[in-house]
C-alpha cells in the first residue's frame, strides 16, 4: 500500500503543479487561454488521481498531499524555472515530507 500511495501522490503531483504552472503560463507570461485551459484540465485531473489513494479519509489525504505540494512545487521550479533553493528550502521540503510520513504510514489501531 505505502508503494501505491507515493505513486499516487507523485502523479497527484505532476498534475496540481504541472496544471498550475500552465495556467501561470497563460496568464503571467501572456501565453494564452489555451494553456490556461490545459492547466485546468490537469488541476482536474489531479482532483480524480487524489480519489485513487487506498486511505479512506479525505482530510488526511490531503493534509499529507499538502506536504508533497511543498516538496514538489520546489522540485518543478529546480526542474522547470531553473529556480534554486537554499538550504532552508530544502530544510522545509524535508519537514514537510516527514509530516506526509506521520500522517500517511504511522502505524494505527485497526
Amino acid at each position: 500500500m505505502p508503494l501505491r500511495s507515493v505513486l499516487l501522490f507523485a502523479i497527484a503531483a505532476l498534475f496540481e503543479i504541472g496544471g498550475a504552472w500552465l495556467v501561470w503560463q497563460g496568464v503571467r507570461e501572456n501565453r494564452g487561454w489555451i494553456w490556461v485551459g490545459a492547466g485546468a484540465i490537469a488541476l482536474g485531473l489531479y482532483g480524480f488521481v487524489a480519489t485513487l489513494q487506498p486511505e479512506a479519509h479525505f482530510g488526511r489525504i490531503l493534509a499529507a498531499y499538502g506536504g508533497v505540494f511543498v516538496a514538489g512545487s520546489l522540485a518543478w521550479g529546480v526542474l522547470v524555472d531553473g529556480f534554486r533553493p537554499d538550504r532552508w528550502d530544502v530544510v522545509g521540503a524535508l519537514l514537510c515530507l516527514a509530516g506526509v510520513a506521520v500522517i500517511m504510514y504511522a502505524p494505527r489501531p485497526a
